[in-house]
């Protein structure tokens, strides 16, 4: 009796021993992740709304133009319309670069819904007015780039850039006036703003061109 009562004791013992031991689990059991936090692909995260003049700067760190004809004419588009062929503005103006009617016409564009939506067309136009614009400010051009008014040296590029924005004839009374006389379109955007924001291209490849139409 009491080897069989030894027997069992040892048994016992044997059993609880071997119950701290180590153990595998083979049946691993599958996680589901809900539908809104599975990634698939890239993901694209929106950034806040910007300001006018913040998102350009935001812009010009994220894309790098060369500063050429084609880097000025992209960051033009950018700030008129951020590159939208077939937007038309709260005061009529078209398309990516922003054309009022009258502007067009004196290019030679007389059909403003066939210009809306097609991009070859609207690109000659912005080359068209940038040699009508060279042609007209030649003189200013020669006398005033490399001068600093109200802090900014002025370019080429920028006093182009500022007729687009405001005409070319007030382009010459700002440069005439060493930028005491300002022009701002309904949005804000001034003469000195462009003058800066677009003043570091070449553009010496687009020759002045008087009275260039399509």
């Amino acid at each position: 009796m009491k080897r069989w009562i030894s027997f069992f004791g040892h048994l016992a013992i044997v059993v609880v021993l071997t119950s701290f031991g180590t153990y595998t689990v083979t049946n691993t059991q599958k996680v589901q992740l809900p539908s809104e936090l599975v990634v698939s692909g890239q993901s694209i995260v929106d950034r806040p709304s910007l300001s006018q003049e913040s998102q350009d700067t935001s812009m010009e760190s994220l894309v790098f133009l060369d500063k050429d004809f084609i880097g000025f004419r992209e960051a033009v588009g950018f700030k008129e319309s951020q590159g939208n062929y077939n937007t038309t503005n709260t005061l009529g103006y078209l398309g990516k670069y922003q054309f009022g009617a009258g502007t067009l016409k004196l290019l030679g564009v007389h059909n403003t819904k066939s210009f809306l939506g097609n991009p070859a067309i609207q690109e000659k136009v912005f080359q068209l007015n940038v040699e009508r614009n060279k042609w007209i400010l030649r003189r200013y051009i020669k006398s005033f780039v490399g001068k600093k008014i109200n802090g900014i040296v002025i370019s080429e590029s920028g006093i182009i850039a500022a007729a687009h924005l405001a005409g070319a004839g007030n382009v010459k009374k700002y440069l005439r006036s060493y930028g005491k006389t300002d022009f701002s379109d309904a949005y804000g955007s001034n003469i000195a703003y462009y003058m800066k924001r677009f003043s570091e291209f070449d553009i010496s490849t687009i020759k002045a061109v008087h009275n260039p139409k399509v």
